[in-house]
Parts: structure tokens; C-alpha cells; sequence
């Protein structure tokens, strides 16, 4: 390598040159396949030095240099360059990264490396999931990223918990990721995995995949996983019942609000007497209603629905009891109040234009707000 080499490489005149072959070798060329190199924004000294060094006398008499400017792009015989600076096409590589301070990384083999890892992963996938060709597409379909090594253990944990369904005797949600991910909320169903194990499910049992959370536990307890019956409830509070089992005689006895967990709802559902029950968003309202020793019926689902919150109202339309709604006056409480007045044909109550002015106008409430509890402590 002639002594020419070491100045180029650390002036920073000629730092767009370096990053043009960089690219170049970065995307799979070899070196000496370069024939022409084009440059972008190459300051004018650097393309003088260029021509010093490669138009010859007869190019100068023709008029024509080497090195052809169009915009703010030169081309520039690159072979030739290298000859008359006496740099080895094999010096490129390492002068590049010097110049640069990164590495030269062939992207054309990377990616050719990765589709075959990725044509790997798949024929693994479809080895451990022989019966779920739908959950294995739409994996596909989703791609892996840089996370491939993630990817291929929810195929192995999905692989296991498959070969143990259906369950008997039945096993909780927690139980069956912890025995075959290592981690129990390896399948909670709010994470991908637990999206994935609901999809391999509905295919192994030929339904469509339900939507509602209550519908996706009913779907997963047929096939023997229980998920979220104790984890999460619903307080109810002078709830009338007409019934006589177990959740009958706890609401009728009870005094003070009572939660009730999935597994209530559905192994000792309640007989609920005529009446009209107001469901609330935040346990906050009940507290208020046994502060002003308020008698009407009050059920609190604390927010977004879950698989607790549908079974009770699914419970409460089918029975044919009058159900009044009420939720925050912010985006999320009006999503909310309108998918349960849609789906199980609730009164909103406490969420329009009237409550509003009453509180003087605020853009967002909560249901603290003394306007707001007046209306929905207000007997029906």
C-alpha cells in the first residue's frame, strides 16, 4: 500500500468517498468488481485531489476529466484509482472501516443467513404444531424481527401445553404456562402468548375465536384451562336476589359490598329478583353510596371489562333485569358505556350534556364528582 493511502483514509474531505464504498461492499459487491464509484456531496478539494490523480495529460488536452460531476454526484473510475494509489481491492474492506468507524457488514448474505434461519424456524413450527396450520401461518405472516430465539420458545411452550388438552383433570391458566414456559404469566391472556395459546384452541376445537373475555375463558375451561375465576371480581351491593344458592344467600345476607369471582357467576349463578341495577365504574361510588346509607342496587366493574364484568352482565340481560350504566366522562368511560349500552342494553345515566353543565362545564369528570354522584345515587 503506497503511502497515499493513510491521508485519505483520516481526511475528512474525502469522508463521503468512504461512505460510498462502504455502502458498496455493505451490500454484497466485492471489491474488485467496482468498477465506477459514484459519490454524493464530495467537497470540491476532494474531487480536485481526485483529478490530480487521474486525468492524465492526454485527458486534460481532450478536455475530459475522470472524474464527471453531475449535481452533487461524481462518478470516478474506481480501478484506476486504486492503481494509482496503489491500494489492494482486498485493502478496501478494513481502509473502509477505518475511514468510517464501522464495520463492513455484507447485508445481501446477512439477509440471505436470516431467510434460512426463518425457513428453519417455520419447519420447526409446523414439526411442533403438526394440527394448528392456521396458528402457524398467522405467526408467519406476523414475521420474527430480531426475535427469533423468542419466537421458537412460545413454539416449544405452545408445543407442550398443546400435547395436554384437553385437560383432565382441568388446570389453571397460571399452572400450565408455569409447567411449560417456567413462568407463570407466560400465557396471561393479555400478552402474545396468551393470544397465541387462545388461537391454538379455538383451531384444535374447530370454533371461531371468540372475542369477549368472558367467551374466550368459557372456551378455554371446555377444553380444561381455567383462567382469571378467582383473580378478578365484581362487588355487588343491595343486589336483590330471589334465589336460594350459595351466591343468593351470601348477597341477600351481606350488608356491605360483596366480590364475586368468575367462578361464582358460574357455578352458583344468582336469581336476581325485579329491580334496577346501576353498574359503576369505580369502587369509589360505593363507598359513597354507604356514606348516604343509600339503598338502591349498585354492581362496580372497576373499568374496562373483563371476563368477570360480561358474565354478570350477560347474566343480569338474560334474567331481564332493568340495567342502568354510568363510567367517566373521559374517552375510555364513554367507550365503555356505549359498548355496554349496545351490547346488553343498558340506560346511561349520569354521562350527558345536563351532567356536564351541572358541573360547570368540565371537559373531563370522574365519577368523585358530586355532580355526577348525586345523579347516580338518585333512586331510579
Amino acid at each position: 500500500m503506497s503511502h497515499h493511502a493513510d491521508p485519505i483514509v483520516t481526511d475528512p474531505e474525502f469522508a463521503p468517498f468512504w461512505s460510498a464504498i462502504h455502502e458498496r461492499l455493505c451490500s454484497g459487491v466485492e471489491p474488485g468488481q467496482i468498477a465506477t464509484l459514484k459519490v454524493k456531496n464530495l467537497s470540491q478539494v476532494a474531487v480536485a485531489e481526485l483529478r490530480s490523480w487521474l486525468d492524465t495529460t492526454t485527458r486534460r488536452r481532450r478536455d475530459r476529466s475522470a472524474v464527471v460531476a453531475n449535481g452533487s454526484t461524481i462518478s470516478l473510475p474506481l480501478r484506476e484509482l486504486l492503481a494509482v494509489l496503489d491500494i489492494s481491492p482486498q485493502d478496501l474492506a478494513p481502509l473502509a472501516e477505518k475511514a468510517t468507524g464501522r464495520p463492513v457488514v455484507n447485508r445481501a448474505a446477512a439477509r440471505k443467513e436470516a431467510a434460512g434461519l426463518r425457513q428453519d424456524l417455520w419447519t420447526f413450527a409446523a414439526k411442533q404444531l403438526p394440527g394448528l396450520p392456521g396458528l402457524v401461518g398467522r405467526m408467519r405472516a406476523a414475521g420474527v424481527g430480531d426475535d427469533e430465539s423468542s419466537v421458537r420458545q412460545s413454539i416449544i411452550a405452545l408445543a407442550a401445553a398443546v400435547s395436554r388438552l384437553p385437560a383432565h383433570p382441568p388446570v389453571s391458566l397460571p399452572k400450565l404456562a408455569h409447567d411449560c414456559a417456567g413462568d407463570p404469566h407466560h400465557f396471561d391472556l393479555n400478552t402474545l402468548n396468551g393470544a397465541r395459546l387462545v388461537t391454538a384452541v379455538a383451531e384444535l376445537s374447530g370454533r371461531s375465536e371468540p372475542s369477549r373475555p368472558d367467551h374466550v375463558r368459557a372456551m378455554l375451561a371446555d377444553i380444561g384451562i381455567l383462567a382469571d375465576r378467582l383473580s378478578s371480581t365484581v362487588l355487588l351491593h343491595n343486589v336483590k336476589v330471589a334465589g336460594d344458592g350459595v351466591l343468593d344467600r351470601r348477597l341477600r345476607d351481606s350488608p356491605t359490598p360483596v366480590p364475586v369471582h368468575l367462578l361464582d357467576l358460574t357455578l352458583h349463578p344468582p336469581t336476581f329478583a325485579p329491580q334496577v341495577l346501576t353498574v359503576v365504574e369505580n369502587p369509589s361510588v360505593l363507598e359513597a353510596a354507604l356514606a348516604a346509607d343509600a339503598g338502591l342496587p349498585l354492581a362496580c366493574t372497576s373499568g374496562h371489562l373483563r371476563g368477570v364484568d360480561h358474565a354478570l352482565l350477560q347474566l343480569v340481560h338474560d334474567q331481564g333485569v332493568a340495567l342502568r350504566y354510568a363510567g367517566d366522562l373521559d374517552p375510555d368511560g364513554r367507550h365503555v358505556a356505549a359498548y355496554i349500552a349496545e351490547h346488553y342494553g343498558a340506560e346511561l345515566i349520569a354521562m350527558d350534556t345536563e351532567t356536564i353543565t351541572e358541573a360547570d362545564g368540565e371537559p373531563v369528570l370522574y365519577q368523585e364528582h358530586d355532580a355526577i354522584l348525586r345523579r347516580i345515587l338518585s333512586p331510579p
